[in-house]
């Protein structure tokens, strides 16, 4: 049995969305909340009633929910964040703050809390950041100080300051993590305790429709109930148990901002004249501001759906890693396509009346919050590195050889260029371990980066043969046409691999992990000429994707 929603009713909720948007999102309201830096708590609110009842989906059926799976939810956080990433945000906020809860909860606080939160709509905030910690969650300096009684503990006492906190001003309870006697712990708070308050909003450079404030606790008594789980020293396993799934919806995010941006280039490049013809037929705007962000943001999209299936295939693994992947190609990614949006609509895109500058600043903060890139580099780079080493460089160079195994039923995949990527991605890490170069944290974090775009390039590889061949799963996007989805696979693949070739030489060679003597060996090894002549073909597919994108050849209306 499919996990989560059937596609009737994953896609009835999408529709109810966009109609709740219609009537109480009007894009004149959403400037104005912007430009007035207010957040619109009643719509968020109503989001979680009756008239709506999006928070559902994130809620298991046996607490009141729908019981939406991963694919579910990243269908329906991409859409949010097409109509507005700050309310997007108030809404991930509840659910990241009921995440330590879901995972690490006890039965009775599973059953408490997030049947609570279907029922009532009640809004949650995550209050894990500190002043001084960052990303950093073991850095951590807020205390919980057990009161004993008769030998027992019967509450905690939390001190401390939480920063950048999401509904840190609105939430009805916030889960905190602080310090015990045992370790790093999730307590839950509920609003008006006291001791417990929160600083003002803070005046953002984006997704000023949601509410961001410090949380403060002083001398903030909670029941020893309140610990999460009923053990210290079990936060940090609670958080990163669902960070492949946070990530995740982050990376939605930014996936649906990036193509919130280009939907908005492709009409004006139709109506507007240059030279005595539409924008939309010049190779100089269309394959530089549109193409190019087009086939990132799917090969984004690849990476997304992947994780999302192996995490409703197996519930219980982890996919840490495959969520930072997405999380930071699709953030990184959407951040790029919303400055060529600006970019693409000149004079205009700079006013806030054309909207795609308050994505540009809107997606920026995607590249930050759950991870910041740089987390996310380290994070890919340090699992992979290790998955190097234990098979003896061997693990990239199997992947690529499944993807030439792939080729042959599937030639227009763009899997045999993608193979190139991983090969020379392999040969990059293995020079990196022979000159012992990952001792450079530089060296570390651009090998993070390189295998991000290698793995994208498989991942849209295989998603091009399984649109080819019907397999899609039934709730995948269903944008473009196979022979589309095909192009947009190769136009990236042959990126990937020029970018893994080429910075991987520069990135060894600038750490002087190979002589001058052995580059020419090294670049045989790369397999650069391979790569170069790879690239044939990119015009003819830039030129079918255009066409594709301005309706012109190929493209299905997206659901």
């Amino acid at each position: 049995m499919a996990a989560g929603l059937d596609q009737e009713t994953l896609q009835q909720i999408l529709t109810s969305l966009d109609e709740f948007a219609e009537r109480h999102l009007p894009i004149e309201k959403r400037l104005e909340w912007d430009a007035k830096d207010e957040v619109p708590v009643d719509v968020l609110r109503a989001m979680c009633g009756p008239e709506l009842g999006i928070h559902l989906l994130f809620v298991g059926e046996e607490f009141h929910g729908m019981g939406g799976a991963a694919l579910d939810v990243y269908r329906l956080c991409e859409r949010m964040a097409r109509i507005d990433l700050g309310i997007a945000t108030g809404l991930l906020a509840t659910f990241l703050g009921s995440d330590p809860i879901n995972v690490g909860g006890t039965p009775e606080q599973r059953t408490r809390w997030l049947t609570r939160i279907a029922d009532e709509g009640l809004l949650f905030a995550y209050g894990a950041t500190e002043p001084a910690a960052g990303s950093d969650l073991a850095a951590l300096r807020t205390t919980a100080t057990p009161i004993v009684e008769d030998g027992a503990v019967v509450a905690y006492v939390l001190n401390g300051r939480k920063q950048w906190i999401s509904n840190g001003g609105i939430a009805d309870a916030y889960t905190i993590l602080a310090n015990a006697p045992g370790g790093p712990s999730w307590f839950v708070v509920e609003r008006g305790a006291p001791g417990l308050d929160h600083g003002t909003p803070e005046d953002k450079h984006g997704i000023r429709a949601s509410n961001t404030a410090a949380v403060l606790c002083e001398d903030v008594r909670v029941d020893a109930d309140r610990l999460v789980g009923g053990v210290e020293g079990r936060g940090l396993l609670q958080a990163q148990a669902v960070f492949g799934y946070t990530r995740l919806m982050v990376a939605a995010f930014g996936l649906g901002a990036g193509w919130a941006s280009l939907d908005r280039i492709v009409p004006f490049a139709l109506d507007r004249v240059q030279g005595g013809a539409p924008l939309a037929e010049k190779q100089g705007y269309t394959h530089k501001l549109l193409v190019p962000h087009a086939a990132r943001l799917e090969a984004a999209r690849a990476c997304i759906e992947e994780t999302a299936e192996r995490i409703d295939a197996d519930p219980e693994g982890n996919f840490n890693t495959e969520g930072a992947v997405a999380k930071y190609l699709a953030t990184e990614f959407g951040n790029a396509a919303a400055e060529a949006a600006i970019q693409a609509l000149g004079g205009y895109g700079y006013t806030r009346e054309y909207v795609v500058e308050k994505i540009k600043r809107d997606v920026r903060i995607t590249c930050i919050y759950e991870g910041t890139s740089e987390i996310m580099e380290m994070t890919i780079a340090r699992d992979r590195w290790q998955g190097h080493m234990k098979t003896r460089g061997a693990h990239y160079h199997d992947t690529a050889r499944a993807l030439e195994a792939l080729a042959p039923r599937a030639p227009a995949s763009g899997a045999a260029t993608a193979a190139l990527a991983l090969h020379a991605l392999a040969e990059v890490m293995e020079r990196a371990r022979l000159s012992r170069l990952t001792r450079n944290q530089h060296v570390l974090l651009r090998l993070g980066e390189l295998i991000a775009w290698g793995e994208a390039a498989a991942s849209i590889a295989r998603r091009a043969a399984r649109a080819a061949a019907g397999e899609l799963h039934a709730k995948s996007d269903a944008r473009f046409a196979p022979p589309v989805l095909a192009a947009l696979a190769r136009i990236f693949a042959r990126e990937a691999a020029m970018k893994i070739g080429a910075d991987g030489m520069r990135v060894i060679a600038g750490a002087d992990g190979v002589p001058s003597a052995e580059m020419p060996a090294f670049a045989d090894r790369l397999g650069l000429t391979a790569i170069h002549q790879a690239q044939s073909g990119q015009l003819a597919d830039m030129d079918a994707a255009a066409d594709a994108l301005f309706g012109r050849a190929g493209v299905v209306t997206a659901t």
